[in-house]
């Protein structure tokens, strides 16, 4: 069996431009994932500024919060379950079909949340189906980030992979860019009263309409070239694998763990800087809700636009040192980010998360080009999919959780920062235990041509 340490031939060197056919995969995969990370991030914020009233009304404030983030968790946990079912399917059927199915999970269940009653109306029922579909959202993620990133790192090159496979990864920012603009906007044109009463409901229906245009782009697209030739040849010999999940664990568990390890840093302290920083602004610096989401705008936009310069920066000098800059960046920066929310100025808040942002972009720009290289083709959805979405359950998805419990426990934010710098020398050590991939040939070839 094939592993993936084996060595595989050099690409043909890229000497045209991409053509529109390869840059309408890379809009409809940017276009595909900032909707979905749109509905993913909506519901972080409104977990921080509108759950813990409208589902969890008989709690303290911070205890309310602390309850709708565990809701906000759970979707977190069934992504690893989502990534293993499309990476499963993905690798056997092909990318570009898994797309538009988990494309149509996550809108449809972001919609069904804004017309969801509130615990004033049914009870406990209310929090018990907000969670069942936060369990949708998160399986419906858990598929789309691997089908996404591959489809254009399969047709792309790779003198130029790090820089055109980030642009998928800019969808996050480019959700939660779009997510906190709604609500930045709805903050302006409505009291609070109203938006807690029904103005928050506003922009999940809204996502209804995003995924229609998200899934005109997707249908025009067409499928990996490397996934035709290989499952092609699969199909003339022994057929593809029948459980990806199992090449994983056999041949490629040390790149999974190294997948999860590079994680720790970048999930961490991205969900401390968009989702908690509105808990610890609002509630322990009693800042406007309106001044922290237009901070975490500003901060959001100048990371859509880092991203792509840091995976380009990594097709230069390698994914493995510039994943590491981001690591050592965001546990310095950990240290000067509360401080800078303490002072309680719009600026100095926009500061803490734009820095925080950027540092987080040289882990995340590369990690679409960094994950696709570490799996072979046969099992490269599954991997991919699976080592990223279970670091998120220890990672992303308890990051706020932790950070709202550590504030409760000592009353300060030097543990939040600990917490932050620990998830860094995690990374450190997984970036230092792995092996450059950049300029790996993505095609699968049979170990017969390569010993002819």
């Amino acid at each position: 069996m094939e592993q993936n340490s084996s060595p595989e031939p050099p690409s043909a060197p890229e000497t045209r431009k991409p053509g529109k056919p390869f840059l309408r995969v890379v809009t409809a995969s940017l276009v595909g994932t900032t909707i979905e990370w749109y509905d993913f991030f909506l519901y972080g914020a409104a977990a921080a500024l509108v759950f813990n009233h409208v589902f969890f009304p008989e709690s303290d404030p911070l205890v309310g919060t602390m309850l709708a983030f565990t809701t906000y968790a759970v979707g977190f946990v069934a992504r690893p379950l989502g990534g293993l079912v499309f990476g499963h399917f993905g690798d056997r059927v092909g990318r570009k079909q898994l797309l538009i199915i988990s494309l149509l999970m996550m809108g449809g269940a972001t919609f069904a949340i804004g017309l969801l009653p509130t615990y004033a109306a049914i009870g406990v029922a209310a929090p018990l189906l907000l969670t069942l579909l936060r369990v949708v959202q998160g399986f419906a993620l858990g598929g789309e980030w691997g089908g996404a990133v591959l489809l254009v790192a399969e047709h792309g090159q790779p003198r130029h992979r790090g820089f055109w496979a980030s642009w998928p990864q800019a969808g996050a920012p480019g959700g939660n860019l779009l997510a906190t603009a709604v609500l930045a906007v709805l903050a302006v044109v409505m009291s609070d009263a109203v938006f807690l009463d029904w103005g928050w409901r506003i922009p999940f229906l809204l996502s209804g309409v995003l995924v229609l245009l998200g899934l005109w782009i997707r249908l025009a697209v067409s499928e990996s070239p490397v996934f035709r030739e290989a499952h092609e040849r699969a199909a003339a010999s022994s057929g593809p694998e029948r459980a990806p999940i199992l090449g994983v664990l056999r041949d490629h568990w040390r790149e999974a763990l190294v997948a999860m390890g590079v994680r720790m840093a970048e999930n961490v302290s991205y969900y401390v800087v968009t989702a908690f920083i509105l808990v610890y602004a609002t509630q322990q610096v009693n800042m406007p809700n309106g001044q922290v989401l237009n901070a975490v705008l500003i901060a959001s936009a100048v990371h859509l636009v880092t991203i792509p310069a840091w995976g380009a920066l990594s097709d230069r000098f390698g994914r493995r040192p510039v994943t590491a800059i981001g690591a050592v960046g965001v546990a310095v920066w950990a240290f000067a980010f509360f401080p800078l929310i303490d002072l309680g100025s719009f600026w100095s808040v926009t500061l803490a998360a734009t820095v925080g942002l950027v540092m987080h972009g040289a882990m995340y720009g590369p990690q679409a080009a960094f994950f696709s290289e570490l799996f072979s083709t046969r099992v490269r959805y599954s991997g991919a999919s699976v080592g990223y979405q279970l670091a998120s359950i220890v990672a992303g998805g308890l990051a706020p959780l932790i950070a709202t419990a550590l504030l409760m426990r000592f009353g300060t934010s030097l543990p939040i920062s600990l917490y932050v710098a620990a998830m860094g020398a995690i990374t450190l050590l997984a970036v230092a235990l792995s092996r450059e991939t950049r300029g790996r040939d993505l095609r699968e070839v049979p170990v017969s041509e390569r010993r002819g």
